[in-house]
C-alpha cells in the first residue's frame, strides 16, 4: 500500500467530504473523507485535468 499524504477534507453542502492525496511517486487519490482506504488513483497530471475539466463545466449534465 503507498504511503499518501491526504489533505484535509474539502466538505461540500450536506457534509459531502472529500479528501485529496498524493504520494511520493507522482500518483493523486481522492477518497471520501473516513473512508481513505477505499481510492481512485491517478497521475497528479490526471486529477489537475479532471479538476479544470469540472471548474469548466464539462461534468454539469451530470448533476
Amino acid at each position: 500500500m503507498p504511503t499518501i499524504t491526504w489533505e484535509d477534507p474539502y466538505c461540500g453542502e450536506g457534509a459531502n467530504c472529500f479528501r485529496l492525496g498524493t504520494d511520493d511517486e507522482g500518483n493523486a487519490y481522492i477518497a471520501l473523507a473516513g473512508a481513505e482506504h477505499t481510492y481512485l488513483t491517478d497521475t497528479r497530471e490526471a486529477l489537475a485535468t479532471l479538476i479544470r475539466d469540472i471548474k469548466a463545466g464539462k461534468a454539469d449534465h451530470l448533476l
